[in-house]
């Protein structure tokens, strides 16, 4: 079966919106997993706009007491800086069950892209090996909405990954234009060539319980989603049990 990763970033958005430590991003990530979460995501940014480096040290314990995948995501191209020693480092300190490279910015509200292998191969090169030896499955955010995405994938396998995500946000645009047959067909293209280049694969973004269960029709093979945004939204109304519940019988069927 599919297992289900919980972002809980938008849980430290809330908190760092007014201060303090309310609500607190342990309890949060403990509730998912209380309510049968496979395991928990975060994607520390430089800014700190989200989830800090503090979180991401607690987040780790709570992850290793529970004996659940801890994934850590993020730029492994931005510099440190006050308050965030850089991926490589943060990883080497928790040593996360997984490592997702994502080529985000500063700038960008979200991440929207995902590496273009052919440029960035020998740059990725060494990071993937670094995080390897510490004992990190690493994963790659990939683009599968374009033929060069899709095309660029076997060099994802070149440089050492262990897996790609694929990049779902495109995918949850279509279906919500009533075109998601059309898109996924495109995702399950660049799953089999994953599949074929020996790349486990992960999936995330805007996926939600409306799109969701007819991706992983469309789509083989996905081993992992991430989903944080839809989540922690469709909990506000229906509680975090009843959330996770859901998405729990979408992936067991």
């Amino acid at each position: 079966m599919t297992v289900l990763s919980v972002n809980v970033n938008k849980i430290a958005v809330l908190r760092n919106s007014r201060g303090g430590d309310e609500p607190n991003v342990v309890a949060a990530a403990k509730a998912c997993l209380d309510a049968g979460a496979h395991g928990i995501t975060v994607h520390p940014r430089p800014d700190a706009r989200h989830i800090r480096s503090d979180d991401v040290y607690a987040l780790s314990e709570l992850t290793r007491e529970r004996g659940v995948e801890f994934n850590l995501e993020g730029n492994p191209f931005a510099p440190a800086r006050a308050g965030y020693p850089g991926f490589l480092t943060l990883c080497q300190q928790v040593r996360p069950a997984q490592a997702t490279l994502v080529p985000d910015s500063d700038a960008q509200l979200t991440s929207d892209h995902g590496f273009d292998f052919v440029r960035d191969a020998n740059a990725l090169r060494p990071l993937v090996d670094a995080l390897k030896s510490i004992g990190c499955r690493v994963s790659l955010f990939a683009d599968a909405h374009t033929e060069a995405g899709r095309l660029g994938i076997n060099h994802a396998a070149a440089v050492g990954a262990d897996r790609v995500e694929l990049y779902t946000g495109p995918y949850a645009e279509a279906f919500a234009a009533g075109s998601g047959r059309a898109m996924a067909a495109q995702f399950a293209e660049a799953a089999r060539r994953a599949g074929d280049a020996g790349l486990g694969i992960n999936a995330g973004h805007d996926l939600s319980q409306a799109n969701l269960g007819f991706f992983l029709q469309q789509v083989p093979g996905v081993l992992e989603v991430s989903i944080g945004h839809a989540l922690i939204g469709e909990a506000i109304y229906q509680g975090i049990d009843a959330t996770i519940d859901s998405y729990l019988r979408i992936l067991s069927r």
